[in-house]
């Protein structure tokens, strides 16, 4: 009888080791996929008072901004989920190899006199930074915005258009 505890003892160490190591790795593999795009949202004080009956200051201030950059011979072109937002609350700004992108997102309720049970989206002031492979060339750039996904077309800088300062 002792052998036989000791057996399911072992089994069961053996299961609960496997199954912490999946885990582990699930959340190794979701960070490093995410590369930045969980995003930092932040509500001035005014939103997180206005409403009596919730707070905002219970909602999530972290969301996920899922996106991809993809290069072609041509341009890169960068695609970024916010759903739930207009295009006219995002900008889009190019910093040397760096693409920002910014925005806000509004609270939109039905109902002003309910309780959240489950709250699992971001509002306020964004920005995300998405490093760029290549260098661009802005003046040719476009964006645009369909079903909550935004795409930005950025044709890609000849090399002529890059310049080495030799040091003295």
């Amino acid at each position: 009888m002792l052998d036989s505890f000791k057996q399911v003892r072992k089994r069961i160490s053996r299961e609960v080791s496997r199954t912490w190591e999946n885990l582990t790795e699930g959340w190794h593999e979701l960070l490093s996929r995410s590369n930045e795009a969980l995003t930092h949202f932040t509500r001035n004080k005014d939103e997180e008072h206005a409403e009596s009956s919730y707070s905002l200051t219970s909602f999530p201030n972290w969301s996920l901004l899922a996106g991809e950059v993809e290069e072609t011979d041509k341009e890169i072109l960068i695609r970024i989920e916010v759903p739930g937002m207009e295009k006219e609350d995002l900008k889009i700004t190019i910093d040397g190899n760096v693409l920002y992108l910014s925005g806000e997102k509004r609270i939109e309720r039905e109902s002003h006199d309910s309780s959240y049970h489950i709250m699992e989206r971001a509002y306020g002031a964004f920005q995300r930074a998405i490093p760029l492979p290549r260098n661009v060339r802005t003046d040719d750039a476009d964006a645009s915005y369909k079903n909550g996904v935004l795409k930005t077309h950025l044709p890609k800088a000849s090399n002529e258009e890059v310049k080495n300062i030799p040091l003295p």
